[in-house]
């Protein structure tokens, strides 16, 4: 089961990770002044990551992407960089059977 990973960044902001179960790191988000804006982020992805239009799959210079976008259109979340549209797309996959019953740790 994956799991999301709070933390603080140096800037003072919260930010969270989604994991795999093996540790990978599929979806990072933006920094968040609150916490609770944080976990409002992760209620945001568990929720949209089940629609695949909201994926939005990019491909610049052979590096492959995706964002998770709300249904208003704002990036909630950012892949990590893939060398194959396979990967990606394996990647997204990810998030799919992942966000939804990913536990929370805290370690901000």
């Amino acid at each position: 089961m994956g799991k999301f990973e709070i933390k603080k960044d140096k800037a003072g902001e919260f930010r969270f990770n989604l994991k795999s179960s093996n540790g990978q790191v599929i979806l990072s988000s933006e920094g968040y002044k609150a916490k609770s804006s944080c976990m409002d982020g992760i209620e945001s992805v568990r929720k949209n990551s089940q629609n695949d239009s909201n994926f939005d799959r990019k491909n610049a210079d052979g590096n492959y992407r995706f964002n998770l976008k709300s249904t208003n259109s704002q990036i909630i979340g950012t892949s990590e960089s893939y060398t194959t549209a396979a990967a990606r797309d394996n990647g997204v996959e990810s998030v799919k059977s992942n966000a939804p019953n990913a536990t929370v740790e805290d370690n901000s």
